[in-house]
């Protein structure tokens, strides 16, 4: 099977694998260049028709083959353990002008598996630091990476003119590059990303453990628990990988939370007056330095909540109202547990511009409204 070349297409891309990252990159491009190629390899062949009804790719294949050998950039964008072996699968199909990459939040795994086979002088690690609960390419969208953090991992010998060129295109998505060193990028994000998923994990399971058989806490749970523990939906598959790869940095800084939570179980039963209070004085001063415009791994959420009369068809003209102004809601909700919260009605919005339209709305016609930090 010879490369498919389009001759009037200056811009090849290749993609191993079209989940939400894959997709959103392949939608991102094609929104970026008018003159690209994008041939995609997926394990199901429903997956490549969708993503070429959607025009994110141009030619789709179940097969890891000489289809990818024309392509100037090849993205790898399956699980972190998967990319390992699309390397292996991919190096005999390689053109030694192609620039490799990966969208894994785990690099040193990847970066071993490049050293062994050769290929530092064309891979550039790569870390797109947005993403969802929501998982496959039917999520894919191409403003996910807008605002991001985009790490950039290259090796010592890969050419400072290709890590310029995929400097650029990051930008160009509209997400913001930062160039690592692999090994601090995999404690960066054991601890900003793997150990809090992880915590919300075990407090999800927590709760369920103590639970009650008619499921109270489930029932009244809001606020501050669901906002915590909301990335406990995140794949299993995924984190499983994740978990699997970058298992010492996870490890340590685990043991180190667990000593902390220790020491605070300790303080609360021995009655330490003046423990919590610094406890929450420090993590505030320290919460609230945190900048509100680029998206880590942990998407921000745009909600506002709003006091609204108890009567029928109050949330219906809010809705209508916001709908007038052409601003999209993503979810409304009534907030039953007032615990944690300002409003009696939740309303989440898909962007930043389109919760302040909102919320200027709402107080020109009098709303009461609030959010969170």
């Amino acid at each position: 099977m010879n490369c498919m070349i389009d001759s009037n297409k200056n811009n090849k891309f290749g993609f191993l694998s079209l989940g939400l990252i894959g997709g959103s990159i392949a939608l991102a491009i094609k929104q970026i260049y008018s003159n690209v190629q994008i041939i995609a390899y997926a394990r199901r062949q429903s997956t490549l028709e969708e993503a070429i009804a959607a025009s994110a790719i141009d030619i789709g294949t179940t097969e890891i083959n000489e289809l990818f050998s024309c392509c100037d950039m090849i993205f790898l964008c399956g699980p972190v353990s998967v990319n390992n072996q699309f390397l292996k699968q991919l190096k005999p199909f390689l053109s030694k002008n192609t620039i490799i990459t990966d969208v894994g939040s785990v690099k040193g795994s990847i970066h071993k598996t490049v050293s062994q086979l050769g290929l530092e002088h064309q891979f550039i690690g790569g870390h797109p630091m947005a993403g969802s609960e929501k998982t496959g390419f039917s999520n894919a969208n191409p403003l996910l990476l807008e605002n991001a953090y985009y790490i950039l991992t290259p090796t010592e010998t890969v050419s400072s003119e290709a890590v310029a060129k995929y400097y650029s295109l990051v930008k160009k998505m509209g997400a913001i590059p930062m160039i690592l060193d692999s090994q601090e990028h995999d404690y960066v994000t054991a601890a900003i990303s793997h150990v809090p998923h992880l915590v919300a994990a075990a407090l999800a399971n927590l709760v369920h453990d103590h639970d009650s058989t008619e499921g109270t806490m489930k029932m009244i749970a809001a606020g501050g628990f669901k906002d915590i523990t909301r990335i406990a939906s995140s794949s299993p598959d995924m984190w499983e990988s994740i978990c699997m790869s970058n298992t010492e940095n996870i490890a340590n800084l685990l043991d180190d939370y667990i000593r902390s939570l220790q020491s605070i179980s300790n303080a609360i039963r021995t009655k330490q007056t003046g423990f919590t209070y610094d406890l929450f004085t420090a993590s505030k001063e320290y919460r609230d330095s945190f900048s509100d415009l680029p998206r880590g791994p942990i998407n921000k959420v745009f909600a506002c909540y709003v006091d609204i009369p108890d009567e029928a068809g109050a949330i219906a003209s809010l809705a209508t109202l916001l709908a007038k102004a052409d601003i999209s809601i993503k979810n409304i909700g009534i907030v039953h547990n007032r615990d944690f919260e300002e409003g009696v009605l939740r309303i989440e919005f898909y962007e930043q511009n389109s919760l302040e339209e909102a919320i200027i709305l709402l107080k020109s016609l009098h709303y009461s409204t609030h959010q969170r930090k």
